[in-house]
C-alpha cells in the first residue's frame, strides 16, 4: 500500500494550509516522496471549500512527477463536456500524470446548484462516462443519449496519451456501484468515512468477482481510498477534540463510528486501522490532514509509515 495527499481544500478546523501556501504545499508532498496528488470537488458544502479543479489545474506547474488524480469529480455537476476538456487539458500540462476519478456525488445541494435535478444523477452519469470515451477516440462514432452527445463537438487539442486518462469510478460499495465500477471503470476509488478494512475488503472481493465476468482482471485493477482524514497526535484529549468537535459534525458520523474510520490518534493507533487496510486488500490511501497539513504530513512520514515498514518486514 502507498499513500497519497488531497490537497488542502477544505477547510475543517481552520484551513490546513492556507490558500496562499498550496502551491508550497504541493511541492512539499511531492518531496516527501508521496505516491499521488488528490484534488475532491463540491460546489456546496457547509464548510469553507477552495474549489478543486483550479487549484489541481494551478499545482501541475509546481510540480514534476507526482500522479495527479481527481478523487473524485462530479461529470454530471460540472458538465461532461466541460469536463473532458478539463481533463484533457491537465493531461497534456502534466505530461501524463493524471489519473480522472469521477463519481456521481451524493449531495443533492451540489445538484440544485448546478440546477440538474438529484433523481437523474445515475443515468447522467452512466451517459458521462460514455461522452469521456467517445470524445477521447477520434476514431469513435459520435455519442447520443438521452442527456448528452459529442455530435458537431471535436476535442482538439486531444489527450496526451491514446484513449484519454484512465477513469477510475467513485463507489462507496453497494452493488450498484460496484457493477458501474467493473463495467465502465480502469479502477475504483472507495470512500473512507463510509467504510472500514472489514466492508472495504467484502466490496473488492465483490468487484473481483465483478471483474472476472465482464473480463476483465482483478489483479490488474487498481484502487484506492480517498479522503481519510488524518490527525497524529500523542494527546488523548487532543484526538477526541477532533473527532467530536470537528470530524462528527463535518461529516455527519458519531464519534464512536468515525473512531474505527479515520486517522486521528496516536501514531500506533494509525498503523493499527492501515495495517487493516493493507490486509484487506487497499492499495493507495489518500490523505487528507485535518489542520497543520505540513507538520502532519512529516509525523506522517517520521512516525507511522516506519511503524508500517517494520510490520512488513516482520
Amino acid at each position: 500500500m502507498d499513500f497519497g495527499v488531497h490537497l488542502p481544500l477544505l477547510d475543517l478546523d481552520g484551513p490546513a494550509v492556507p490558500p496562499s501556501q498550496v502551491l508550497e504545499y504541493a511541492q512539499h508532498v511531492e518531496q516527501l516522496g508521496f505516491a499521488a496528488l488528490a484534488a475532491h470537488d463540491h460546489l456546496v458544502h457547509t464548510r469553507p471549500w477552495l474549489d478543486g479543479p483550479t487549484t489541481l489545474a494551478a499545482v501541475v506547474s509546481h510540480t514534476r512527477h507526482i500522479p495527479l488524480i481527481t478523487a473524485v469529480w462530479l461529470p454530471v455537476v460540472r458538465g461532461p463536456i466541460a469536463l473532458v476538456r478539463a481533463f484533457t487539458a491537465l493531461d497534456l500540462l502534466s505530461g501524463g500524470r493524471v489519473i480522472a476519478g469521477i463519481g456521481a456525488g451524493s449531495s443533492a445541494q451540489d445538484y440544485a446548484a448546478g440546477g440538474i435535478p438529484f433523481e437523474e444523477r445515475w443515468a447522467r452519469f452512466d451517459e458521462s462516462i460514455a461522452l469521456l470515451r467517445a470524445a477521447w477516440r477520434p476514431d469513435a462514432a459520435p455519442f447520443h443519449g438521452r442527456f448528452y452527445s459529442t455530435e458537431d463537438f471535436t476535442l482538439e487539442p486531444g489527450p496526451m496519451r491514446a484513449g484519454g486518462p484512465p477513469l477510475w469510478i467513485g463507489a462507496w460499495g453497494s452493488p450498484a456501484g460496484l457493477r458501474r465500477t467493473a463495467e465502465l471503470g480502469d479502477g475504483w476509488i472507495a470512500s473512507a468515512y463510509n467504510t472500514t478494512p472489514e466492508l472495504f475488503g467484502r466490496a473488492l472481493i465483490d468487484l473481483g468477482e465483478r471483474l472476472r465476468r465482464v473480463g476483465k482482471d482483478p489483479g490488474r485493477f487498481p484502487n484506492a481510498i480517498a479522503t481519510m482524514a488524518l490527525f497524529v497526535t500523542d494527546d488523548g484529549a487532543e484526538a477526541r477534540r477532533i473527532l467530536h468537535d470537528v470530524l462528527s459534525q463535518a461529516l455527519h458520523r458519531s464519534e464512536d463510528d468515525l473512531r474505527r474510520r479515520v486517522l486521528v490518534g496516536s501514531p500506533e493507533e494509525c498503523a493499527v486501522l492501515l495495517r487493516a487496510y493493507r490486509a484487506a486488500g487497499t492499495q493507495r490511501m489518500l490523505l487528507m490532514p485535518v489542520r497543520d497539513g505540513f507538520r502532519q504530513l512529516d509525523l506522517f512520514r517520521e512516525r507511522v509509515t516506519p511503524l508500517m515498514e517494520d510490520a512488513s518486514s516482520g
